[in-house]
């Protein structure tokens, strides 16, 4: 049974060319893989399509795995590094996502437009960030990564995590002080 093996078998099962072990890998992990792009991407759809390179990637380079991390913090590093590279790809020609699950259900016809300009608000800010703070700081704000775990996905040193958090968080209290404001909350 495929439950019955670790991370490491299943990817050394892949590598030999055993069917179904990328596959159990990817049952096991693909909740945490998919938030991963979600929130590291600006979009639904370039969360998908990095998620799909970032596998694609996986698969193909499964042999050069040494073990020195988790399977999972291994995927987690993939993922995010297809997330910033199609960030830097698609720099000149951003898209945004005109699906109708991306805006959330309103509470009551006075609360919806307030509700979605603070959340516009909050995005743009939150994607203003330069990606480095901006991958830092999601690891560690909404993953809830520790700092050590955050620079070992991130393949930085943990001082460089907390600069990155700071100084992210510094541009973001700047964009969003206005908020504080109880006027511009209604």
């Amino acid at each position: 049974m495929p439950d019955q093996h670790t991370d490491v078998e299943l990817l050394k099962a892949h590598v030999r060319g055993q069917r179904h072990a990328f596959a159990e890998l990817l049952r096991r992990h693909n909740d945490h893989l998919w938030q991963t792009a979600l929130r590291t991407s600006y979009t639904r759809e370039d969360a998908a399509d990095s998620l799909q390179d970032a596998l694609l990637s996986a698969h193909r380079t499964a042999g050069s795995f040494r073990a020195e991390a988790e399977v999972r913090s291994w995927l987690h590093t993939i993922v995010v590094n297809a997330c910033l590279d199609r960030i830097r790809r698609n720099k000149s020609r951003r898209a945004l996502s005109l699906s109708s699950e991306t805006m959330p259900e309103p509470k009551d016809d006075r609360d919806e437009m307030a509700e979605l300009e603070t959340s516009i608000v909050v995005d743009r800010a939150l994607f203003s960030l330069p990606p480095d703070q901006r991958t830092a700081l999601v690891a560690i704000d909404l993953e809830g990564y520790t700092v050590a775990e955050a620079a070992a996905l991130l393949g930085v040193p943990e001082g460089t995590i907390k600069s990155r958090c700071a100084r992210a968080r510094q541009r973001l209290k700047q964009r969003l002080d206005f908020l504080r404001d109880p006027g511009n909350r209604r």
